[in-house]
């Protein structure tokens, strides 16, 4: 395996909807998805390509922002690795480069949602170094 990530630009991101789409449980129709997607890169917004070689394997985001509890923070966001893929260490190398990748860009905090019910994320970021540090709430309107 050769791993690398790709910072893709706002013309190539797409390529990654397929992901998101599995995601979200393709509960979000397709065309609802692209629009809100195309929204978030015009935002403070990066998306991120995962391949093995040439061979795209997974994606994942990440919001740029200052927050008063922790200051300049980069915040990991659909973070997806195939199936195939997972449990070899793909995702400890990710979030060393992105700590890596945000030391280079000032950030002093490296933070992330993960659903409730998803217990298999909960001990992997707890063994990356993570804590809980509140709940994230959503109220639809």
């Amino acid at each position: 395996m050769q791993i690398t990530f790709k910072l893709l630009k706002k013309e190539e991101a797409n390529i990654i909807l397929p992901y998101l789409d599995i995601m979200n449980h393709h509960k979000v129709p397709m065309d609802v998805l692209k629009e809100r997607f195309e929204e978030m890169l015009s935002q403070n917004y990066e998306a991120f390509a995962i391949y093995d070689h040439d061979q795209l394997i997974g994606c994942f985001g990440l919001w740029n922002m200052t927050r008063h509890y922790c200051g300049r923070s980069l915040e990991a966001d659909h973070v997806y690795i195939e199936d195939t893929y997972q449990s070899k260490g793909i995702g400890a190398q990710l979030f060393q480069w992105i700590e890596v990748y945000g030391k280079e860009k000032g950030v002093t905090t490296v933070e992330l949602n993960t659903y409730v019910e998803n217990f298999p994320s909960h001990k992997f970021y707890y063994n990356q170094g993570f804590i809980a540090r509140g709940y994230h709430f959503l109220k639809k309107i």
